[in-house]
């Protein structure tokens, strides 16, 4: 039995600012974009991982959701405390000068970590926190 990681959520408040950040800055492919009933999912993805998608999706994804439950949601996402996603890439130190030249709000500067990586850290346009480790070389 083989199990692979398809696809991986981020709430986001305004999707035409994730998509700013997301494609323009981090350099994803949009591969999809939908409405429904008021809500909007767009995902995207690494060109160089074509298998797996990040769906930017609303703070709650859910067209029965009570007003008191949506609120509870973007009070959530606007504090940061919904959990992003952890980038690799093979620069960490180029990858966050390009993010942070690009205006991201930076939570960490690259450092090296005890647990074998150098990496750093940014809010996207929503709040979230996303982080871009780099393996360290032996």
């Amino acid at each position: 039995m083989d199990i692979k990681l398809s696809s991986c959520f981020i709430a986001v408040d305004d999707h035409d600012a994730a998509l700013a950040f997301y494609r323009d800055v981090l350099g994803l492919e949009v591969r999809n974009d939908v409405g429904f009933e008021g809500m909007r999912w767009v995902t995207v993805g690494s060109p160089s991982q074509p298998d797996v998608d990040i769906v930017l999706e609303p703070p709650l994804a859910d067209p029965n959701a009570s007003p008191a439950d949506r609120e509870a949601m973007a009070e959530l996402l606007a504090k940061g405390l919904l959990r992003g996603v952890i980038f690799q890439t093979d620069d960490c130190d180029a990858t966050f000068e390009r993010i942070r030249a690009a205006g991201g709000e930076v939570l960490q500067e690259p450092v090296d970590q005890p647990y074998g990586v150098r990496d750093c850290a940014f809010r996207d346009p929503s709040g979230n926190m996303l982080r871009f480790n780099q393996p360290r070389r032996r």
